[in-house]
Formats: structure tokens, C-alpha cells, sequence
């Protein structure tokens, strides 16, 4: 992936290495509201996979309770040191995100609110409760930011066989995807109805919601490269297969030898990487319904 030189993002906040019990990882989690993620990586693994539950309920059965958590305090935000690579990495990539997505919503009368991008090691206060490094990357639309720790990455390639720029960069697409169904009002739509729903059908909806994000990741690079010609060779080969390597059921099947459908939130492989490559051989919103698909 061609990256280097081109334009990073402001939007960049460095938690990593603070004081005040954020940064050790240590203590239970306190997701008190939703955030959304690619998630599963520990906790969902040990536990949601486990047990075949959403992560979502987990979480919140931990926090003893669903409302809004209250945003902690915590020192004052620092951009990442000119000197980090992967810091600049992810910058540049939300910066592309943003140069995408703006002109996206401009065409269609709207105006595209770039979201924040959290750095953190550990664990960190967010408008959801505090994100912790087990989950994964994840936005949390209370505050509209997306939260990363770096380390996810060295995760990828010693756990799920997973590396190269553009499949790190496809993560941070699709945590911005959970960000565009945000302003679009699709988020809040999918969470009334998931708490009116069963268990299965809650689980449903949340696995359209991030194929849908899988789409709109996929969108990004479509538009990404035809105006910065981003994309080298086997960059979409790695993307699909991230997308892969993270789907349900081989998530399932790599934690417990089992696969309970029922139990998806995500999707499956196949599925992750179809909605991925509808985003990028289309690169129209419009393809990405995943609501209004008869077969995922």
C-alpha cells in the first residue's frame, strides 16, 4: 500500500503510556453503552466464543447495567511523535478515510463530521466505558471516536496469520464504517431494534450492521485509489484476507472447534469478504445495504 507522503490527519489523539490506571490493562471492564468493533480478539474469545453469546451481552452483564457510561478524566490528549511509524501510519490512513468520506457526503447534501482517533495501551476512558485492549479496536458513537491499541497489529500477524499495510488499514476502515452508519443515523436505528428483539435476531441485525461496515470499508478503498492510486500488489488479497481470518466462524472454530450461527455478530468469512469486495468493485453507498439483502 502507498502511503507514505501523503496527508495525516489532525484528528489524532495519543493516549498511550498515561497515568491514572488507563494504561496498564489491568482492571475489569465497564462498558456501560455500545461500542462497536471488530472486537472479539480476547475477551470475545474466552468468553463470548466460549459460551456463544454476544460479546455485547458479556460486557454488559460485566458493567451491570446498559445505560451511558460517563466519560472519565484523563490527561490532556498529545499528538503521536513524528518519529512513530505506525503512528503515522494510522494517521495518514484516517486521513484518506476523511478525504473520502467528505466528498461522499457532500455529493448528497450532507457534511461528514471526522471522527477522532484514539491511540491507548491498556485501557482508556471513553463515552462507552472503558475500551480495553481485549476488545479489539472499536468507535464508540457517544463520543464519535475510533480507539486503537497499536499492539492489535502485532496480534494479527502472530494469531491470525494476517500482515501488510493494507489489511491493518482496512481495520481502521471499518471502525470509520461504524462511524459513517453513525451520521447516517443507521447505528441508532439498528440498536432500537435490537432492544425490542430476542437474543437471535439481536445478533442478526448486529451481523448486517457490520457487513455493512466490511462494505463501506471497501467503498473507501474503491475511492481511495482511483484518486491517490493507493492499492500496489496483493494489498486487496491481504485486506480479504483480514476479513477472513476475523469472520464468526473461523473465530469460532480456531477458539472451540464448534460454530454456533445463532451466536454470530460479525459474520462469517465468506460473508465478510463478499460485503468487502461488493464495496470495492462498486464503490457506491448504495451497495452496501445490508438491510435490504435477502441472502448475506
Amino acid at each position: 500500500m502507498k502511503w507514505e507522503g501523503n496527508r495525516e490527519s489532525d484528528n489524532v489523539e495519543d493516549r498511550r503510556g498515561e497515568d491514572g490506571g488507563y494504561g496498564g490493562g489491568g482492571g475489569g471492564f465497564s462498558f456501560g453503552g455500545r461500542s462497536i468493533g471488530l472486537g472479539t480478539v480476547a475477551v470475545a474469545l474466552v468468553a463470548s466464543y466460549f459460551l456463544g453469546v454476544n460479546p455485547l451481552t458479556v460486557l454488559n452483564l460485566l458493567s451491570g447495567g446498559s445505560g451511558p457510561a460517563p466519560v472519565q478524566q484523563h490527561a490532556p490528549a498529545h499528538k503521536p511523535p513524528p518519529d512513530d511509524q505506525m503512528a503515522r501510519f494510522v494517521s495518514t490512513v484516517l486521513a484518506d478515510t476523511e478525504d473520502t468520506w467528505g466528498p461522499i457526503f457532500a455529493a448528497n447534501n450532507s457534511q461528514y463530521v471526522r471522527p477522532k482517533l484514539v491511540l491507548f495501551s491498556g485501557s482508556t476512558p471513553t463515552a462507552c466505558g472503558t475500551g480495553q485492549t481485549a476488545t479489539g479496536p472499536f468507535y464508540c458513537p457517544g463520543d464519535q471516536k475510533v480507539y486503537i491499541d497499536l499492539s492489535f497489529y502485532e496480534l494479527m500477524k502472530q494469531r491470525f496469520k494476517v500482515s501488510g499495510n493494507f489489511a491493518q488499514a482496512y481495520v481502521i476502515a471499518h471502525e470509520v464504517g461504524h462511524h459513517v452508519q453513525h451520521l447516517l443515523g443507521i447505528s441508532d436505528k439498528v440498536d432500537r431494534a435490537r432492544r425490542n428483539a430476542g437474543e437471535k435476531e439481536s445478533n442478526a441485525l448486529s451481523v448486517r450492521l457490520e457487513l455493512q461496515a466490511d462494505c463501506f470499508a471497501g467503498v473507501w478503498a474503491f475511492h481511495a485509489d482511483q484518486a491517490r492510486h493507493i492499492l500496489e500488489q496483493g494489498d486487496i488479497e491481504d485486506a480479504l484476507n483480514a476479513a477472513s481470518a476475523i469472520g464468526d466462524d473461523a473465530l469460532q472454530r480456531q477458539a472451540r472447534g464448534t460454530v454456533v450461527p445463532d451466536s454470530f455478530t460479525h459474520g462469517t468469512s465468506a460473508q465478510r469478504v463478499s460485503w468487502f469486495k461488493r464495496g470495492i468493485t462498486e464503490g457506491k453507498v448504495s451497495a452496501c445495504n445490508t438491510f435490504a439483502a435477502k441472502q448475506l
